[in-house]
């Protein structure tokens, strides 16, 4: 029996990266994927895993939309009759040092990475409380506790996240709903693939596993808290960094 055996399943940021790995384990484990972003690059991704063997559909969604993911929302709830999994994994980073961030780079961050949050959930969590069930979880980032330079909105934005699981599992653990946070390391990635290889291998001694992290490492980590097996686990961010950062 496949662990997400005919459970529907909605990954925003599904396109590449992290998101795509969360995509290809979830299908794998028998789950029907929603896969959300707003990259065109999310049709071939679906396609891929769809030629594998996987149930997956790719639908074009601004997640800071409210009228969009709302009406993509009451689409699945029409054609799948329930949402049991929700994956805020959609984000973005607009780098640079604080003296000289824009407030433009500030609220890009912030609207994406955290008001999404309010906008997806909002919308799904009805659905959830009805069918007595259901798994919330959201992407953090080691930076939340570490921080790094150039990326005060970043991590401002993902901190916010851990704090905004810790504070909605309390309210909605009664209807069955978990909601949880993961914190990824250095992982694989278009933006680490364009470092030079010594930025690379620096990271790499930094992390006891001896290797970086990939998508498919995520999508297990992911998998584990969208289980049923995760059920007594709740308001929690689950550190994914091969030991680098100290918990």
């Amino acid at each position: 029996m496949k662990r997400l055996e005919g459970q529907i399943a909605i990954i925003t940021g599904g396109a590449r990266g992290i998101g795509e790995g969360i995509c290809k384990v979830f299908c794998e484990e028998g789950a029907t994927v929603a896969l959300w972003d707003v990259l065109d690059a999310g049709q071939e991704t679906a396609d891929k895993i769809a030629a594998d063997g996987g149930e997956i559909f790719f639908q074009k969604i601004d997640i800071t939309d409210r009228a969009i993911v709302q009406k993509a929302v009451d689409g699945l709830i029409r054609d799948h009759g329930k949402i049991d999994i929700l994956i805020n994994n959609a984000g973005v980073i607009r780098d640079r040092s604080f003296m000289k961030m824009t407030q433009e780079e500030w609220d890009m961050v912030i609207n994406v990475n955290i008001n999404s949050l309010f906008v997806t959930t909002k919308a799904v969590l009805p659905h959830m409380k009805e069918a007595g069930y259901g798994r919330i979880i959201s992407a953090s980032s080691v930076n939340a506790m570490a921080g790094a330079f150039g990326q005060t909105n970043y991590a401002a934005s993902k901190a916010a996240i851990q704090g905004f699981t810790r504070s909605l599992c309390k309210e909605v653990g009664r209807y069955g709903i978990t909601v949880n946070c993961i914190a990824p390391g250095f992982v694989k990635s278009e933006m680490s693939d364009s470092m030079p290889p010594e930025v690379i291998a620096a990271g790499i001694k930094m992390i006891p596993v001896g290797r970086i992290g990939t998508p498919e490492d995520m999508g297990h980590t992911y998998l584990f808290l969208a289980s049923k097996e995760a059920g007594f686990i709740s308001g929690i961010t689950l550190h994914a960094n091969g030991g680098a950062y100290p918990i």
